[in-house]
């Protein structure tokens, strides 16, 4: 594949993540990882875990992931590319929306909507945990600790 079409799979794909992310880029990390790892094979299943725990140990937002996936396929471009399609097309739509829902502020509908996205929200979270435990946890003590970390971490 030649760089401008990585740069251009890379703002597409990017940009179809962004607009399904309710919750943040966390929520879309197994559709990431089916991405990078078994359609374009960008990296491997340890890199990709890898590499989440490095964006997420480091100061910042954590769709930090998504400039490092960016750089692994197509270097700075490829950062810049994926970064410019992670975050414009959402950006966009919440702007549009937030004008558009500020409208229906009274309707009784409102709320019932909002109610409903958090399961959704909750769900494509537990999802992206469960697929990085998968990758992370090699033996029975990072099994162990992962099973801890999320005792600790529940409400």
């Amino acid at each position: 594949m030649i760089l401008l079409g990585i740069l251009g799979t890379l703002f597409v794909q990017f940009a179809i993540l962004s607009l399904v992310a309710i919750g943040g880029a966390n929520a879309v990390i197994p559709e990431m990882h089916r991405l990078c790892v078994d359609t374009y094979h960008w990296m491997t299943d340890r890199q990709f875990t890898d590499m989440f725990a490095v964006t997420q140990a480091t100061p910042g937002p954590g769709v930090m992931m998504v400039a490092v996936i960016g750089w692994r396929a197509a270097g700075l471009a490829g950062a810049i590319v994926a970064m410019i399609g992670m975050v414009l097309p959402s950006s966009l739509l919440t702007y549009n929306v937030v004008r558009l829902w500020d409208r229906f502020r009274d309707r009784p509908w409102r709320p019932r909507i909002q109610n409903g996205l958090a399961p959704v929200t909750a769900g494509l979270v537990a999802a992206s945990g469960l697929l990085l435990a998968r990758g992370a946890d090699t033996d029975i003590v990072t099994v162990m600790i992962t099973i801890a970390a999320a005792a600790c971490s529940g409400r």
